[in-house]
């Protein structure tokens, strides 16, 4: 695969924080670099093109996929897919850092199993379901359909917790920030 490095993964339900806990330790003096997905759904709010994901119609990603220039990639949900551009993960390795992912929980597992020791597979656990939901509501970015759609994958979701390296229970917010950054100082040995 070329050049390679190390990769943090940061999976969960939608909902559970992990964008939040990504972009506190972005903040760190960690050497991260985001490693941007892309992904055939619409942009939702003032998510940006190369910044949020790399938008592609669904024809362009298929072609794509066929090219082999995914690392990774699935259908999340009929019409949507995600998927790790081979190239994004060899730009950041390039120039010295190590990639973080925030991804869901299938494409999460798909990494690690990729990278094994390589890779720091971390699951966020919400609360509790009730907790998640209330969460997803706020974000009033999805309509009931989509609600219902993202709490039955959670479900199933939450049932793969165990094969992560380590569940990282998003309670208390900067207490997660906390215990995230420790076990990422620890994997990278700064």
């Amino acid at each position: 695969m070329g050049q390679s490095g190390k990769v943090i993964i940061f999976s969960a339900p939608s909902g559970s924080g992990k964008t939040t806990l990504v972009k506190h330790l972005l903040g760190c003096d960690l050497g991260l670099e985001f490693s941007i997905s892309a992904t055939s759904r619409a942009p939702r709010g003032d998510e940006q093109d190369g910044r949020d994901y790399y938008f592609l119609s669904s024809e362009e990603f298929r072609e794509r996929v066929l090219k082999g220039d995914f690392i990774e990639w699935e259908e999340v949900y009929s019409g949507s897919m995600y998927g790790t551009l081979r190239a994004e993960v060899e730009r950041i390795w390039s120039e010295g850092k190590t990639v973080i992912f925030d991804m869901d929980v299938v494409g999460g597992l798909n990494l690690k199993s990729l990278y094994q020791e390589d890779a720091l597979a971390i699951f966020v656990m919400p609360p509790s379901m009730e907790e998640l939901e209330r969460r997803l509501r706020g974000r009033k970015t999805d309509d009931e359909d989509k609600i219902r759609q993202r709490l039955a994958k959670a479900r199933k979701e939450l049932g793969r917790s165990d094969r992560f390296d380590h569940i990282l229970l998003n309670n208390e917010l900067e207490m997660a920030k906390k215990e995230a950054e420790e076990r990422v100082r620890q994997f990278l040995g700064k």
